[in-house]
């Protein structure tokens, strides 16, 4: 695997702003491993979880992974986070866009 830098890093986030799946895959991996930001496995899920729901099948099984090593308050807490995520898209359009 390659490594994340910083500069990666805001290039993802511009695209994952986008619904990008492979940009919010990507946070995702970088959260979950320290590349580039923190590590924070609420972070990572959130990223995963948001790449799942537009169809990245490597991030649902990676949400999975992470899943077992966090407990139910940090799933939950990501899970907000993923809400709080789309709620701009959503109320841009009504409607959520999937990449």
């Amino acid at each position: 695997m390659a490594y994340i830098d910083t500069q990666s890093i805001a290039i993802f986030e511009e695209q994952a702003r986008l619904g990008n799946p492979t940009a919010l895959y990507s946070l995702g991996i970088a959260y979950s491993t320290g590349q580039g930001v923190e590590m924070d496995y609420v972070a990572a899920h959130k990223f995963f979880n948001l790449a799942a729901m537009r169809g990245s099948m490597e991030a649902r099984g990676m949400r999975a992974e992470i899943s077992r090593e966090m407990t139910r308050e940090q799933i939950a807490e990501a899970q907000r986070q993923a809400r709080a995520w789309l709620l701009p898209i959503i109320q841009e359009d009504g409607a959520i866009r999937v990449a």
